[in-house]
């Protein structure tokens, strides 16, 4: 039953207009065109669909009874379940990401990144914090002074990036990033690098990091990829000179080892320190431009054939000793096409191309905005206090008066008030930082929500492939609801109609000849001849056994259960070994003992409970409700099948 389901979720619904009927059920009918769609779909993995007339009829039987729940799932309206559309909604904001972008433009910044993957730039930059929200004027006004600075030679970029970045990894030396390539950093931040000739100084920019000056001090061909060996000899700094002399010694003698012939995994074995990759010959990852520090990448790039070892290179790591494995050149675009297009889609690049469909869908709709309506927004939240009782929270009912149109899309007007009511959402109603800045960034992602939802609900109207997605989808987790409430869920929930059922097939569930008792696996003699004691005592639960015997210093002295079992399945006992309340020892390996305490012994089958059989009978419960639904199915909605047009498909 829950093969069904999952074969008709990937089946999905369709509906023909004046294409030739395959089928009718009830007053509905699939076309030929249709079911084939389907067919092959689900038929043709790895090979041709089979068009024989027993598999086709038997895939049919499937998909006509799957259409009938179908139409009972929409009769009853089961898409309009806030748990379903909750999933629907979710699963289409999802899926309509791969449709909300420009084809054109993302093809453009794939191929641009592969251009530049071609050349390495190096780059100093001075970063003022100033992160999304954050009031701007402050950093603004000091970015432009240190770059006024710069310009009039009354400093030196390293001096004020020294004196005045905030990106404190780079200050400390003079803003230097060193050498990075595409797709190592955010996309305005890269576009600005490549823009910048070598020795040239950028005007100020922001990204999401604040606002930066950019100086590019080289340019070089890129170097590919290299895979590479290492023994890394770890050197900590808080350790002084000593520490650093005694790890160059230690490095030396590893290199003069290796000269003597040595084999290089041997010694990775022995002195390496790098645990990540000890244990596999000292082989690390395949790296290019700016993913090592640059001691050891440009000593690692500057062999030239693999086998070659270079070394002790010191970096704040310790000493490094390389061996070079292979040198990979960039490869052509063609054959990294589909990987830069993965790349592209998680990049911050992507949303260049959303940002050029998200202009088209709304010069295709219309859409006009009103500047001063949302200035009426902006002064009255500027408005709000920001001390006293109420200070800095904003509530949607403040700003019911407000009706007037802040944009329109596709004919429907977007009021101020629809506007406050997602700022207050997305502020949780309490006002942070600059608002001005704040209500900015609100606007520009609420449009930007609304041209979403607005496209997303379009792309069922104006692409096939999308429609079909979410119909499928909309179609199986409809059918999944429909089967668990009339049958999964049914037979475990209707106690009074599943003891019917146990009842009916009362003599169907027994037990195999057995007993029913306590068997206790004691781990050596010593937990044994203590169990054995309270055991034949006769006043201790098996629980009290097991709390006395597995103390914390010894937690696994004995493993007790407790229930009924069968003779075929428990082989350490026979009929003939076992009497009711009688105690009956079995020896184990290197010193274990069992022990079973028998309270019932049974020669012949004996009936089990419902509770002993539940699972059984709720499973057989289950295939029965759906056997009997499946009938209803067939009556409320009778298939009609065009035996000519079925014919016309089939192929021997």
């Amino acid at each position: 039953m829950r093969k069904l389901v999952l074969t008709c979720i990937a089946a999905g619904a369709f509906v023909s207009g004046n294409a030739q009927a395959l089928f009718t059920y009830g007053p509905y009918s699939v076309a030929k065109d249709d079911f084939l769609r389907v067919y092959k779909k689900n038929n043709s993995i790895n090979k041709q669909p089979d068009m024989s007339e027993k598999e086709l009829r038997n895939y049919l039987e499937l998909y006509t009874l799957f259409r009938m729940k179908v139409a009972e799932a929409e009769k009853q309206h089961l898409d309009t379940v806030p748990s379903i559309e909750r999933e629907l909604n979710n699963y289409r904001k999802q899926l309509a990401k791969n449709y909300l972008t420009d084809e054109q433009i993302t093809n453009k910044l794939v191929k641009e990144a592969h251009d530049r993957l071609k050349e390495n730039v190096r780059v100093s930059h001075i970063l003022i914090s100033c992160p999304p929200g954050a009031d701007t004027v402050a950093a603004r006004k000091k970015i432009d002074s240190l770059y006024n600075l710069v310009n009039t030679k009354a400093k030196t970029f390293e001096e004020l990036a020294e004196a005045f970045s905030d990106d404190k990894g780079s200050k400390v030396k003079g803003g230097d990033l060193g050498y990075f390539t595409a797709l190592q950093t955010v996309y305005p931040f890269e576009n600005v690098a490549y823009a910048t000739p070598k020795g040239k100084l950028s005007a100020p920019f922001r990204t999401q990091f604040g606002y930066h000056i950019l100086k590019v001090t080289d340019r070089r061909p890129d170097r590919g990829e290299i895979k590479a060996a290492q023994i890394l000899i770890q050197v900590s700094k808080a350790k002084g000179e000593e520490a650093v002399f005694a790890g160059k010694l230690r490095a030396d003698s590893v290199m003069a080892m290796l000269k003597a012939g040595t084999p290089f995994y041997e010694l990775v074995t022995k002195y390496s320190d790098d645990r990540f990759t000890v244990n596999d010959s000292g082989v690390m990852k395949p790296f290019s431009v700016g993913k090592m520090v640059p001691e050891f990448e440009d000593a690692a790039f500057a062999m030239k054939k693999p086998g070659e070892i270079t070394g002790p290179i010191k970096t704040d790591y310790g000493f490094h000793i390389i061996k070079l494995i292979a040198k990979t050149p960039l490869q052509p675009f063609d054959s990294m096409k589909t990987q830069l297009k993965r790349r592209v889609d998680n990049d911050s690049r992507a949303q260049t191309a959303r940002d050029i469909f998200y202009d088209k869908v709304k010069a295709k709709n219309g859409f006009k905005e009103y500047p001063e309506n949302y200035t009426e927004v902006l002064n009255r939240v500027i408005a709000i206090p920001d001390t006293g009782a109420k200070a800095n929270t904003m509530k949607p009912e403040d700003f019911r008066d407000m009706t007037k149109t802040v944009f329109t899309l596709a004919g429907k007007n977007y009021t101020q008030s629809d506007f406050a009511v997602f700022l207050n959402t997305l502020t949780h109603g309490t006002l942070k930082g600059s608002r001005t800045t704040m209500v900015k960034d609100a606007y520009s992602l609420y449009v930007n929500n609304v041209v979403t939802d607005f496209q997303e609900h379009k792309l069922v109207e104006e692409n096939p492939e999308f429609k079909n997605l979410m119909t499928e989808y909309r179609d199986g987790i409809m059918l999944f609801e429909l089967m668990d409430r009339n049958v999964w869920s049914k037979a475990s929930k209707d106690s009074t109609g599943l003891k019917t059922f146990f009842e009916s097939r009362k003599g169907k569930y027994m037990w195999e000849p057995g007993f029913e008792g306590a068997v206790y696996k004691f781990k050596n003699k010593a937990t044994y001849d203590t169990g054995m004691l309270m055991i034949q005592a006769g006043k201790y639960t098996e629980e009290e056994i097991a709390k006395a015997i597995n103390t914390n210093d010894r937690p696994d002295g004995v493993a007790v259960q407790r229930g009924h079992y069968e003779f075929s399945k428990y082989k350490e006992a026979t009929l003939n070994d076992l009497q009711a309340n009688k105690i009956k020892t079995i020896p184990g390996e290197n010193g274990a003992m069992t022990v079973v305490v028998a309270k019932q012994v049974y020669a012949t089958p004996t009936a089990k409970t419902l509770d002993e059989a539940r699972g059984y009978v709720v499973a057989e419960y289950q295939d029965y409700l759906e056997k009997q639904w499946n009938e209803k199915m067939r009556r409320d909605y009778p298939v009609k099948l065009n035996e000519p047009v079925f014919k016309s498909m089939v192929k021997k």
